[in-house]
């Protein structure tokens, strides 16, 4: 698919602000006045800033609050109210924290499920999508909820938890990559299948179905090389995983942690990048383009 920045940033921003928002529900770090002011602040600017880049890939924005009314079938609408829902219930936990130095314990709970909640909706908006195989996995929701978790505890300041799930990242995202490089011949789609005439003998592409492009031809049936697909998997883990584990590994001083978090994000961009500019998308088999 074509990988649109603003999808990118929301996918990215949104998992990390809803991670630490989840860790700050537990109380990690254990803070209270400004200084728990400036945390939520940095949760609230990733969450809310991502939420608000997605809208940015709509044909029509003004319309988005109509995802709302569907959340009886739709995992967009069910993540819009899950992420609101959360950051509600975290501004009340947070403004505890801030103004009264007082912890409501059970809302906190309750709010890092949510956050971690929103998180699990946003996978399942890709995870459904049977036309492309290379998502429609259980891996996929496990590989956003790894990512926002150890970004969470990478921005909450959690060293040791944050190593050992950016490890368990790592080793989640190189699985999904293992598993998906196989997901669209596992699919058994073919030009036959897409075209419906596979019952009639074998089917060819005699021409492509039209002259012109499409919104199809755009956003579904981008390719990218192989070797600079591989290229880019390493560059993703390194920065993503091995980066920030090794600083975290050395003796801690806040240029180093800002170092490890600048260095996560980075590689969790080169990640999102791949995660949608390698999904092959069904009717590539039309176009002839798989």
């Amino acid at each position: 698919m074509h990988p649109a920045p603003s999808v990118i940033l929301f996918t990215s921003l949104s998992g990390l602000g809803f991670g630490l928002l989840f860790w700050l529900g537990l109380g990690f770090p254990d803070v209270t006045g400004w200084t728990a002011f400036a945390f939520f602040a940095i949760a609230y600017l990733l969450a809310v800033g991502g939420l608000l880049a997605s809208t940015f890939h709509l044909g029509h924005p003004e319309r988005a609050i109509k995802a709302f009314t569907q959340w009886k079938t739709s995992w967009l609408s069910r993540e819009g109210w899950a992420s609101v829902i959360a950051l509600i219930v975290m501004a009340l936990f947070g403004a505890g924290l801030v103004f009264a130095n007082t912890r409501w314990p059970v809302l906190g709970l309750v709010g890092a499920v949510i956050s971690l909640t929103a998180v699990f909706t946003t996978s399942m908006i890709y995870a459904q999508l049977k036309t492309i195989p290379r998502w429609n996995m259980p891996l996929t929701p496990v590989m956003f909820l790894s990512f926002s978790l150890a970004g969470g505890a990478l921005l909450a300041g959690q060293t040791m938890p944050a190593i050992v799930l950016l490890l368990v990242a790592g080793m989640v995202q190189i699985a999904y990559w293992a598993k998906g490089d196989g997901a669209l011949a596992g699919s058994r789609s073919t030009l036959a299948t897409a075209t419906g005439l596979g019952t009639i003998g074998t089917v060819r592409a005699f021409e492509p179905p039209h002259t012109g492009t499409n919104y199809l031809l755009r956003e579904f049936t981008h390719v990218v090389g192989r070797k600079h697909s591989a290229k880019l998997r390493v560059i993703s883990l390194v920065l993503m995983v091995v980066v920030p584990v090794a600083l975290l590994l050395m003796p801690f001083n806040h240029l180093l942690a800002g170092g490890a978090v600048v260095s996560h994000l980075t590689g969790v961009f080169a990640s999102r990048w791949l995660f949608f500019a390698e999904a092959e998308h069904v009717v590539g088999y039309y176009y002839g383009k798989r």
